[in-house]
């Protein structure tokens, strides 16, 4: 033991890969690849197929399938909590105000109801949900641009109130930021290449307003929203915007997975409060300079997306496989 201590170690000093997967490994993760492979052999197959006919028909589902993966992975770990419904005696996380705006949740049923028609009882809808984002966001590339480990299971608790307290905020500055990602075993590098995931997707005006129109209360303009910027924002969302409006994240490039969110955040075009609050820390705002650079920026999401995607994982006997993704099993 005290020798594979010491390989893992000298291994770690060398490779960002494996602290990645080291990192995972705390969280409660004996994740693998291919899991499903004697156990349902095309299960994987048959996400990426449902995954992809949706996607061909609606070019929005890869921002929301990729929120939605992260907003559960930032409650209770990844597993499927999010999905959840409410019950007469539970309000669960979907609806919380952070997640009142997800959507692809019918995406994820169809493909839990042909998964569970060849492998009844096999795969976790936190494992589908797991791969639909991945295969979702990569549909334009033809291949996947990141693994994706399987092997966890269900949980049987969704409560609002956990929603509430995990779910980073678009209005949230540095300091609560790394705080939140830290709390799930993530840094600040995590940080910054996560939030890369702003690079597609569309955000309600009332998420971001109080930039415009009341930033510290007195009426004010955020001073780091770039003026042009925030005057095309006001052209698009009016003080009292209850949240019907939307304007993409990334200004002309909301449905490119590319790296133009970090470009316009160093012009100062970032939407969210906790998108400009990258640029206030020296560390955070150097990784922002590494990520412009497309080859970089698709290594490290990689790498960041399977160190959250295993974030407090239920595996072995842990939790259920639930027959419906919207509801424990009974």
């Amino acid at each position: 033991m005290r020798c594979l201590i010491r390989a893992i170690f000298n291994y770690v000093k060398h490779s960002r890969v494996v602290l990645s997967s080291v990192v995972g490994f705390s969280h409660g993760g004996s994740l693998v690849k291919n899991f499903y492979k004697k156990s349902c052999r095309r299960a994987e197959a048959i996400v990426k197929e449902v995954t992809e006919e949706n996607v061909a028909n609606n070019p929005n589902l890869p921002a929301k399938l990729l929120r939605m993966h992260f907003h559960d992975c930032f409650v209770r770990g990844c597993d499927g909590s999010v999905l959840l419904s409410s019950t007469e005696s539970n309000t669960a996380e979907k609806d919380a105000v952070p997640n009142q705006s997800l959507a692809g949740f019918d995406v994820i049923d169809a493909i839990k109801e042909k998964v569970e028609k060849e492998c009844p009882g096999i795969v976790s809808c936190a494992d589908i949900l797991a791969l639909a984002a991945r295969d979702s966001v990569t549909y334009k590339f033809k291949k996947p641009t990141w693994d994706v480990l399987t092997g966890r299971r269900d949980g049987t608790v969704s409560l609002i109130s956990e929603a509430l307290l995990n779910i980073p905020s678009p209005s949230s500055n540095f300091t609560k930021l790394k705080n939140t990602f830290a709390r799930k075993g993530l840094n600040v590098h995590h940080l910054v290449v996560l939030s890369g995931g702003h690079t597609i997707g569309v955000a309600h005006c009332n998420f971001f307003s109080d930039r415009l129109y009341n930033f510290t209360g007195k009426g004010d303009q955020d001073p780091s929203l770039d003026s042009n910027y925030a005057e095309f924002l006001k052209s698009k969302c009016s003080p009292n915007d209850a949240g019907a409006t939307t304007v993409e994240i990334d200004n002309n490039s909301s449905l490119d997975f590319d790296t133009n969110f970090y470009k316009i955040l160093k012009e100062n075009k970032g939407l969210f409060q906790s998108d400009a609050a990258l640029l206030t820390n020296k560390v955070a705002r150097n990784t922002v300079g590494e990520l412009v650079d497309r080859d970089t920026f698709f290594k490290e999401f990689a790498q960041s997306m399977k160190t959250m995607g295993a974030i407090e994982v239920l595996t072995g006997t842990a939790g259920e496989i639930r027959n419906k993704c919207s509801a424990v099993n009974s």
